[in-house]
């Protein structure tokens, strides 16, 4: 899904060491921080997580965004959207928040 936003994503962090780290924004960090589980039938039935897809910018990028906002609905994956400057940093991050149901299918 992230592959077809066409910029650098990596899950969590790109590695100091990695060859494919970009040099700067535009870039796409996703990580899973929570999880609830979700049982059926007295056990356990599949896991509920919390999906962040942050997109880092040197500006605000519109048509960029529109572009993952497609890839997330185009997976089914209807998010909650916020924007903050970091300043130490001086880029933009846009951050999507969904969940995403894991099962053992």
């Amino acid at each position: 899904m992230l592959a077809s936003v066409g910029i650098p994503y990596a899950f969590d962090h790109f590695d100091e060491q990695d060859a494919d780290r970009p040099d700067g924004p535009p870039f796409i960090c996703f990580l899973y921080p929570e999880e609830a589980a979700l049982a059926a039938d007295d056990g356990p039935y599949a896991a509920i997580t919390t999906l962040v897809v942050e997109l880092y910018t040197d500006i605000v990028d519109f048509a960029l965004e529109a572009r993952l906002e497609a890839a997330l609905t185009a997976a089914d994956l209807p998010c909650d959207k916020e924007r903050a400057y970091i300043e130490k940093e001086r880029m933009f991050q846009t951050t999507y928040t969904t969940e995403v149901l894991l099962t053992d299918e």
